[in-house]
């Protein structure tokens, strides 16, 4: 199949800030984008050429999107796979509506691995109360109650710590399908994103590691602190899982470090990853530059991280006190700014981030995160 030049159009389901930076690369290396998503002046619709207000369940509205574009990729999961084998008919979709049809869905995700012999933990499928009784008996105590579908930032899903709390959970979680999953008391939490191309080819970013702060990523530094077994485990079990799900594009594997020198599998993301914004200023090349190379058939990009760096999500609290001292953050040496563009900051709102980069992944770690106390510091 013949590479999708520069100067054809990459269609991109979806308008956030990871869509944004994919854009960013892909006007970069002279191609145009266009996106679809059901929002007005988005992220990526500030980058892109063209920007099509519409549902991802209107078909007719995501057909015509596909015949006007080369290739269609996505950059958020929550798209129907409806979506993806209508667009399929006009354009080739990469990663396949296939790979997110698995990973879309906790159930079918949990059930891809566990067939895979991917390590990941104890889990049970739940459709009703009384099945969750039995589910809990199985998995024991504590264990976290998760929805089937649309989960993302510790969004559906809740901990029970005894049958006492089964049935608030699954009032809570709205009584919908769920898989109940053993608490797994980790060390540590790393990720390795990766990319598969249209020939096979694999290249990947190497373990970061990992903090989460209310289920969201606040940190990640890299590389991650593995001793070099674990890391070389870590990146077969990405290779493996691309290699399984035939992805064409990029894929983020989650995982735990559990005691014992465990690796498991908790979550997987069919394309670029928060915990992969680092490479944009670290790397050769960024993993949007990678996904798109991938997407459009062309070789793979070197993934060679070029010095340590640490990566810090900016949340809209950060803007509770009024607009951050951005002049203060940006007097660390090496620190580098990335905002998505959006209007209004919430509590919670992935706003942007900041990369530091130094000798060492622990100082750059300390400097992200003064660099990122000093955003709020009174002068």
């Amino acid at each position: 199949m013949s590479p999708i030049p520069p100067g054809s159009t990459v269609g991109v389901l979806g308008s956030g800030q990871l869509g944004r930076m994919l854009a960013i690369e892909a006007r970069r290396m002279g191609y145009r984008v266009h996106t679809l998503s059901p929002d007005r002046d988005s992220p990526t619709g500030q980058i892109a050429d063209r920007e099509v207000v519409a549902d991802y369940e209107d078909l007719d509205a995501v057909r015509e999107f596909a015949s006007r574009v080369d290739v269609v990729t996505f950059e958020f999961e929550n798209v129907s796979s409806a979506a993806a084998d209508a667009a399929e008919v006009f354009a080739p979709v990469r990663p396949s509506g296939a790979v997110l049809h698995t990973t879309q869905n906790r159930l079918r995700e949990k059930r891809f691995l566990e067939r895979g012999g991917f390590p990941c933990a104890r889990f049970r499928e739940v459709g009703s109360p009384e099945e969750l009784e039995v589910a809990a008996r199985a998995v024991g105590f504590p264990a976290v109650l998760k929805t089937a579908g649309f989960g993302y930032d510790g969004k559906g899903q809740r901990v029970v710590r005894s049958s006492q709390d089964l049935p608030e959970a699954w009032r809570e979680l709205g009584g919908t399908v769920a898989i109940l999953e053993e608490f797994v008391e980790f060390e540590r939490e790393v990720s390795v994103v990766a990319a598969q191309g249209l020939d096979g080819s694999f290249a990947h970013f190497g373990p970061v590691g990992n903090t989460h702060r209310n289920h969201i990523l606040d940190v990640t530094v890299a590389p991650a602190p593995l001793p070099e077994a674990l890391a070389a485990e870590a990146v077969d079990l990405a290779r493996g899982i691309l290699e399984a799900l035939q992805v064409v594009g990029v894929l983020c594997v989650e995982m735990f470090l559990a005691p014992g020198g465990r690796l498991l599998v908790n979550e997987l993301a069919p394309r670029p990853h928060n915990s992969g914004h680092y490479t944009i200023d670290a790397c050769a090349t960024s993993q949007f530059e990678q996904q798109l190379r991938a997407v459009c058939g062309l070789p793979l990009g070197s993934p060679i991280q070029l010095c340590p760096a640490a990566m810090a999500n900016l949340l809209g609290d950060i803007w509770r006190e009024g607009e951050p001292n951005w002049e203060a953050a940006l007097r660390f040496d090496r620190v580098k700014l990335h905002l998505y563009g959006k209007a209004t900051p919430r509590p919670g709102r992935k706003m942007g981030h900041l990369t530091a980069l130094a000798e060492t992944a622990e100082a750059a770690e300390a400097r992200v995160r003064a660099a990122r106390e000093a955003l709020t510091a009174q002068p």
